[in-house]
């Protein structure tokens, strides 16, 4: 080996090592970032029968708009309901009988608190809980339905047509 190839090597070798320092670098800053749940807001606290694919750090949305993000889920023993604590920004204040929705960003997107507002004076305190909640509706249950439906109809069909004759047969009666 000649003395270029072997510095040649070794250049290559510093570039693989920085790629992967930064690499690794990249990593631990998005770790850290995912994991700061303090957005400065006030924790809220909903019951949810179902809550598949929300997640810690999953937004929680107002008319669209990020207003907070998940910071805890918990199946509570007694009720066997998903307890899901969240916050909201200081300036959002919800009247008490506002609803929180688990739903869908897209056919296969993640999941995400919806918040529809409700119309009461009194709104919802720091460590309150709100009742108004619906779970999520999950896109298997949903196709399952639909196939089920539309078997059964096709049987419902079936049936109906083999006890009618067929419009225009002869018959043996007079």
């Amino acid at each position: 080996m000649s003395a270029v190839t072997v510095r040649h090597d070794r250049l290559e070798l510093l570039a693989g090592f920085a790629v992967l320092a930064c690499l690794a670098g990249l990593l631990v800053a998005a770790m850290v970032g995912h994991h700061q749940s303090d957005d400065g807001g006030y924790p809220v606290h909903a019951s949810f029968s179902q809550i598949d694919g929300l997640t810690v750090g999953s937004d929680v949305r107002l008319a669209g708009i990020t207003v907070g993000h998940v910071t805890g889920t918990v199946v509570d023993p007694k009720s066997f309901q998903a307890q899901v604590t969240f916050t909201l920004t200081p300036d959002v204040k919800l009247p008490t009988d506002s609803a929180a929705i688990v739903t869908s960003d897209s056919l296969l997107g993640g999941k995400y608190i919806a918040l529809s507002p409700g119309g009461a004076d009194s709104v919802v305190k720091a460590g309150g809980v709100m009742t108004e909640t619906q779970g999520s509706i999950s896109l298997e249950q949903l196709l399952s339905k639909f196939i089920f439906s539309v078997t059964d109809s096709l049987q419902k069909s079936q049936k109906a047509a083999a006890g009618k004759p067929a419009a225009g047969s002869l018959s043996d009666e007079p």
